[in-house]
């Protein structure tokens, strides 16, 4: 099993990029993994397998990151960069809006 997460990156003003991680990305070793990388290497990378200290583990070919309106959890964790450092929102309050059927 993998803890898929993502990391919601703000380009612009209305915009979002949020890039998939795929290994590891529980809080306990993505937010010391993350420390070291910049928004800008995190958007470079666009899709990752694993965020390590020393190592972006990218897909190769990678897709591009999906660009939303604001922060939004769709797997189970999801970081932003705010005050010069990565957190963990939580997923509740930035889960993706129910429609009812």
């Amino acid at each position: 099993m993998s803890t898929r997460a993502q990391i919601a990156i703000q380009p612009g003003p209305e915009a979002w990029a949020h890039v998939y991680t795929h290994f590891d990305g529980y809080p306990s070793h993505m937010l010391p993994a993350l420390a070291r990388w910049t928004p800008e290497d995190i958007l470079a990378a666009c899709e990752i397998r694993q965020v390590q200290p020393d190592e972006l583990d990218c897909f190769d070919p990678p897709r591009d990151p999906v660009i939303l309106p604001r922060p939004t959890c769709q797997f189970c964790h999801l970081y932003v960069w705010q005050d010069g450092a990565w957190v963990e929102l939580d997923p509740e309050a930035h889960a993706p809006e129910r429609t009812a059927e």
